[in-house]
């Protein structure tokens, strides 16, 4: 009896084993039938980003590049507007690329690294530029800081081991993002004049004190890759303004959907023909436009600010940025409190409730809880170090787009009255040669 009910217990097995492999026979017979429909769309999408990768990567070894150190002069008495007129000149590096151009030879927008870097306490401003774009980059500063000395130096990065985190070094790191969307601005310079005298307070100088504060074995960077946008982004950024005034797009109903609509009323209103009624309209129909008040007094006064710098910030020149800060250091030396919440800190003067500003990305930031948090920690910190050294602007979903006006906030030469002793200067003011010069033939 035992036997009977083990063999009827095996059948059972047995038979939904053989169900399950007739399922698994079926659906592969039907993915066979239809592979020619199937397969082409999946490879092709795995086969354009493989040779994307390959066609930018040899197109990227063929470029060569530059670190330009840029050491201000003493007591200059230029704001930030000077800067921006510096980053629109970046901006004619922006050109468009064809099919060939982006497919075939694999060629990317142009980009800038504007850095800001603190070497044990010394506070240093860099570009890093393609080594074509050197007379660009050199041409704007000069002609807006003639007294500024651009010199070509080694990457500092090298000067760092290559194996961070190790046994003598520990980093710090994340990316920031914005807080809303890209087209609200965020704290510029503008908002930083003091209402008595007139006179502007750098947002920058609390860095500078930070950056400043570190001592040997300890270095803050930061950095940003902008990418010139063209033009035609005011488009969409026009819709960001739209959506903000709570304009709806009207959608214009296709051939078909009038044809219906039209047989519809029609239909309705036999009735009320034959008997002389008002001819009644359907839902469908187009309705007239309610009277509405003026924008301006249906806008609170702070939704009249939001809304007057959101139609500022979409008439400048656009760029997108990558915005990341590491700071990294001996173990002996390494303190969290100053080179990253007393940094962070620093970023968030440039932050506005109302409008928008810097908060660090949770996807980038390192750190790492819950199970393997040693090795979780290790592969974050070694992951942005080398995306840093390397300059790159991955991920793509968390760049942003900011202005040259908000640019010029968050980087640009501090004036005659940011005092900041650690801080490369020019020593000696440049001057231009004498006119009376013997000239030998």
């Amino acid at each position: 009896m035992r036997s009977t009910h083990l063999a009827h217990e095996m059948n059972s097995i047995l038979s939904s084993f053989s169900q399950l492999f007739s399922m698994v026979g079926a659906m592969l017979s039907a993915v066979f039938d239809v592979w020619f429909i199937l397969f082409p769309p999946i490879l092709y999408v795995v086969f354009k980003s493989l040779w994307m990768l390959y066609v930018q990567r040899q197109f990227g070894m063929k470029l060569n590049w530059v670190v330009l150190e840029i050491i201000p002069p003493n007591g200059i008495e230029k704001g930030p507007l000077t800067m921006e007129s510096i980053f629109s000149g970046f901006a004619g590096a922006e050109k468009g690329t064809n099919t060939f151009e982006e497919f075939i030879k694999g060629e990317f927008p142009v980009s800038f690294s504007l850095e800001l870097v603190s070497t044990e306490g010394q506070v240093h401003f860099y570009v890093r530029t393609q080594a074509g774009f050197r007379n660009l980059v050199e041409a704007h500063f000069y002609a807006q800081y003639p007294d500024i000395e651009i010199v070509e130096v080694p990457d500092y990065t090298e000067i760092i081991p290559r194996t961070i985190p190790n046994k003598d070094w520990d980093l710090w790191g994340t990316d920031f993002v914005l807080v809303k969307n890209d087209l609200y601005p965020i704290k510029t310079y503008k908002f930083f004049e003091e209402s008595i005298t007139g006179t502007m307070v750098d947002p920058m100088s609390s860095l500078f004190e930070t950056m400043g504060k570190i001592g040997p074995g300890q270095h803050i960077w930061l950095q940003y890759i902008i990418t010139p946008l063209s033009p035609t982004w005011a488009k969409q950024g026009q819709v960001y303004v739209d959506e903000f005034l709570g304009k709806k797009k009207e959608v214009s109903p296709s051939v078909f959907a009038r044809f219906f609509t039209d047989l519809v009323d029609i239909v309705m209103n036999i009735g009320n023909g034959l008997l002389g009624k008002e001819v009644a309209y359907s839902a469908g129909a187009k309705a007239e436009k309610k009277d509405e008040q003026p924008i301006e007094f249906r806008l609170t006064p702070g939704e009249k600010d939001v809304l007057k710098a959101l139609q500022s910030n979409l008439g400048k020149q656009m760029f997108k940025v990558r915005m990341r800060h590491i700071y990294l250091g001996r173990r002996g030396a390494f303190s969290k409190q100053t080179g990253v919440s007393a940094f962070i800190g620093g970023i968030k003067q440039f932050n506005d409730q109302n409008m928008n500003g810097f908060k660090p990305d949770d996807g980038s930031k390192t750190y790492a809880n819950y199970i393997f948090t040693e090795s979780r920690l290790r592969f974050r910190q070694r992951r942005i170090f080398r995306r840093y050294i390397n300059r790159d602007s991955d991920p793509q979903s968390t760049r942003f787009i900011l202005s040259t006006e908000e640019l010029a906030t968050v980087y640009h030469i501090p004036d005659m009255g940011v005092v900041a002793p650690t801080m490369a200067r020019v020593s000696a003011k440049r001057s231009a040669a004498p006119m009376n010069l013997p000239i030998q033939e």
